[in-house]
């Protein structure tokens, strides 16, 4: 009896173990098909791996993680300093224009007004390629108006972070354009700095020492084709006296053709202020398209007018000095105007760093342009063009001088 217990007994003990591994296999199975696989791989050996459900969320905290396993995740990050290279990635946010925007209102406000550009320091900017160049020389943008999104994708993306973005209408921009065919996009930046800009650098190897001054251009197409000019031949710096138009002017900038990124302008300058910006032992040459026959004539007259201030008497605008002429005795007019040398236009005046006057057509060149001429060895530049001809163009003369200078440099 005895011994018959003792198998029964060992028997139990056999069958035990048996029955509770079982049971701790049963629970890691239930447990794992509880659970979303990670990766399934099949007997080919193919991988597919799976995405966890959105409404599903990991049971351990990611600050659970051991440093190992944070270590490896790392990789997977983007870097901070690493650029983003599209513009979704770049998380720039834009606003859709609604009824009544005042944002809309302040656009027509800087394009009509020249005092609130120059009270609020901002001008406006149309077009892509304008826009571009300009923040490639470094203008800073303050809002962008635009009526596709591809028309700022195309636009640096590092330059638009903090940058008002905000999709109008095409309707809304045609309205505001001056253009025949606006181009879909509008910006707003603070007015340029040429201190702080950034020109191109084939401008600055290409750059002479030639200057311009403008003197009475009141045209806004004749000083955008002359600031053109003057880009492309290269001057160093181009002078705007005080009652030239707006150099910012929607109308000046559209002429310009982006001449306003590629040479420095300063602008609005009083003629005592004018050589301060002028460098050493410069000559200053004023621009005298009135003609040998409008020469001829001078010779035998006293009037101001007549010595290449403006050539059509009938445009004159100097009724000051006219009639402080008349109160002079005959002896004693001839020593109030500047006596300067006519020379040819082609002949060698760029021997020293020169500086080039234009006039407008209206209004044509001032006393305190002959007298600086006259006080830097300077003189007037003769154009000679054919008699009953009364003068060229404004900008048309400052090309012919300006490259005739470059030809002189090269």
């Amino acid at each position: 009896m005895a011994a018959l217990l003792n198998r029964v007994g060992w028997a139990t003990r056999l069958v035990l173990p048996v029955v509770q591994i079982w049971d701790l296999d049963a629970r890691r199975w239930v447990r794992a098909l509880r659970r979303s696989p990670v990766k399934v791989v099949f007997p080919s050996g193919q991988v597919v791996e799976r995405k966890p459900s959105p409404g599903k969320q990991p049971r351990k905290a990611a600050a659970e993680a051991s440093p190992r396993e944070q270590r490896l995740k790392q990789p997977f990050q983007v870097p901070p300093s690493q650029t983003p290279s599209t513009w979704e990635e770049s998380g720039l946010r834009y606003d859709k224009a609604f009824p009544g925007d005042k944002r809309l209102s302040s656009v027509m406000t800087i394009v009509k007004s020249r005092p609130f550009r120059e009270k609020q320091g901002k001008i406006l900017l149309e077009g892509r390629r304008l826009i571009a160049d300009a923040l490639k020389a470094g203008a800073v943008p303050k809002v962008f108006f635009f009526s596709r999104l591809d028309y700022i994708k195309e636009l640096p993306i590092e330059k638009l972070k903090g940058v008002g973005l905000i999709k109008v209408k095409f309707e809304d921009i045609k309205d505001w354009s001056d253009l025949v065919t606006p181009q879909g996009i509008m910006g707003i930046f603070a007015k340029p700095d040429h201190v702080k800009m950034t020109y191109p650098e084939t401008q600055l190897r290409h750059t002479l020492p030639l200057l311009l001054i403008c003197d009475n251009l009141r045209d806004p197409g004749n000083l955008g084709t002359i600031l053109r000019s003057a880009a492309g031949a290269g001057c160093s710096k181009v002078l705007l006296t005080k009652g030239c138009v707006d150099p910012w002017e929607p109308k000046v900038l559209r002429a310009g053709m982006g001449a306003h990124f590629q040479v420095p302008i300063i602008n609005n300058l009083d003629w005592e202020a004018v050589p301060n910006y002028l460098p050493t032992n410069t000559r200053v040459f004023v621009a005298d398209n009135c003609g040998l026959y409008a020469q001829a004539q001078a010779q035998m007259s006293n009037k101001a007018s007549d010595h290449g201030w403006i050539c059509d008497r009938r445009l004159l605008k100097f009724h000051k000095y006219e009639e402080e002429e008349e109160d002079l005795e005959d002896g004693a007019c001839e020593g109030w105007l500047p006596e300067l040398e006519v020379q040819s236009y082609d002949s060698d005046w760029t021997e020293a760093p020169a500086a080039v006057v234009v006039g407008g057509e209206t209004h044509g060149l001032s006393l305190e342009s002959l007298q600086l001429a006259e006080s830097t060895r300077g003189g007037r530049l003769l154009i000679p063009i054919v008699p009953g001809v009364d003068s060229l163009n404004s900008a048309m003369a400052a090309s012919i001088l300006l490259f005739e200078g470059k030809r002189q440099l090269r």
